[in-house]
């Protein structure tokens, strides 16, 4: 059967929800339409732009009656920079529509029927990442241009400043390409594979005020250290350490596998709550620290933990939620597949004075059991997988041995409703699900799952 419109039409349609991606979406007798521009309760007249077998694309030409919450996006880079998706949407619009989200996602995919809570936001949903990783190429000119990838694209586009970064971001976006002709650094060509300086990361310590700046090079050979190390310290007179990391490679990976100290020191510290932890230039933590601490206080609340409990935190990476609930447990054992980030986690414990932890490197499907066998159950299990959810061979574990309660910190929604039906399937039974604004202006919602054997 053909799609009800053709490429280039123009109608006026109703607009029901968002993707994933930001886009609104119309059904034209059933035809999903995703609509750049467009957001929910809106009457939009469109353009057709694509159209598949099960679906097309469109763009709103003009919206004939706009949503209560649509607002101006403040950022001069909104409409071409891929960062955000939801500038347009008020901060309060936002939050009503992730919370709709997850509870539909949690309904359709998982049936799940538990509760989902309004979602925790921001007071000040700007300036809140902590790190930017910045890449560096050319104009057609030769100039040095920096910023940010437009949608679902590598091209750059060249940015003065960033809403959702730090300062010290905008330091760097609006200064160091100025410098780098003046220094004789050739920014990089990502198709050519030419050129010296491939991306800038910025890193930020909230709570210490301290600032790593690691320098992406195509060589390790830098004859201009030196000076950018001046020009860096002259831009961002707080930074406490200056990197290099080395990645000759041709590939839009960022990082490669050596790292070298420039300037200062190798790791910044920061804190989440009252836990310290070192930073280093590859080290995974959290680019939302105030609603990281949100995450995980939700997390230690629904562990419950009265100081007597064996609690094991499944794809710890360095130790964050773990180090949160040896604050309360009687011990915390960690496992992750990375082995650098099981030693970030062991000293992040000893900066920290833990004796009630344990990590080791591993597959947790692997690991976990084996501490089963030992003797080493838990009463408590957390999990804080990637995007794609718990793998099957943990969730077939945590089904085995079976702790009382399971604590589910979930990046993906989606993923998560599909783990919960498999727990619920299994005997335990979802108590509460609390969202958590970790992205503003971004699709993406943050969400932390309490569930109980039953």
């Amino acid at each position: 059967m053909s799609a009800p419109v053709k490429k280039n039409d123009r109608l006026t349609v109703y607009i029901e929800d968002l993707t994933h991606d930001g886009n609104g979406v119309a059904k034209v007798e059933g035809y999903p339409l995703f609509i750049q521009g467009a957001l929910p309760n809106e009457t939009a007249q469109i353009h057709v732009l694509k159209t598949l077998k099960n679906y097309g694309f469109a763009k709103a030409v003009e919206i004939i009656k706009p949503s209560p919450d649509r607002v101006d996006a403040p950022c001069d880079y909104f409409q071409q920079c891929g960062g955000c998706q939801l500038q347009h949407l008020s901060y309060e619009g936002q939050l009503k529509w992730k919370e709709n989200m997850v509870r539909n996602v949690m309904q359709r995919i998982g049936k799940i029927n538990a509760p989902v809570l309004p979602v925790k936001g921001m007071k000040e949903p700007w300036h809140y990442r902590n790190k930017a990783q910045i890449p560096f190429s050319a104009n057609e000119a030769g100039q040095a241009i920096a910023g940010f990838y437009k949608t679902k694209t590598h091209s750059i586009v060249d940015m003065e400043r960033c809403l959702i970064q730090t300062g010290e971001a905008d330091a760097i976006l609006a200064g160091l390409k100025k410098e780098l002709a003046a220094m004789g650094i050739l920014p990089y060509n990502e198709l050519s594979h030419e050129g010296m300086l491939r991306h800038v990361v910025i890193r930020t310590a909230r709570a210490t005020g301290e600032v790593m700046v690691v320098l992406v090079t195509k060589k390790k050979k830098f004859p201009q250290k030196e000076a950018a190390v001046a020009i860096i310290q002259k831009l961002l007179p707080n930074v406490t350490s200056i990197m290099q990391n080395i990645n000759s490679n041709k590939t839009n990976v960022i990082f490669g596998d050596e790292t070298v100290n420039l300037w200062g020191k190798d790791v910044i510290i920061d804190t989440i709550g009252d836990v310290r932890f070192e930073i280093s230039a590859r080290s995974f933590y959290q680019v939302n620290p105030e609603q990281t601490e949100v995450l995980y206080k939700q997390a230690l609340d629904y562990a419950d933990l009265q100081g007597d409990e064996r609690v094991i935190d499944a794809y710890c990476g360095i130790g964050t939620i773990s180090l949160f609930l040896a604050q309360k447990a009687k011990t915390v054992m960690g496992v992750e597949i990375v082995p650098q980030a099981i030693e970030d986690a062991k000293r992040n414990a000893a900066l920290n004075g833990f004796t009630n932890t344990y990590f080791e490197a591993g597959p947790a499907e692997e690991v976990i059991p084996r501490w089963y066998r030992e003797g080493k159950e838990a009463d408590v299990l957390v999990v804080d997988p990637p995007r794609k959810g718990c793998d099957e061979a943990l969730l077939n574990t945590i089904l085995e041995q079976r702790p009382k309660r399971v604590v589910y910190v979930s990046c993906n929604p989606a993923t998560l409703a599909r783990d919960l039906r498999i727990l619920e399937d299994g005997g335990y039974q979802t108590q509460e699900i609390q969202p958590v604004d970790m992205f503003p202006h971004s699709t993406h919602c943050e969400a932390v799952a309490w569930l109980e054997l039953i």
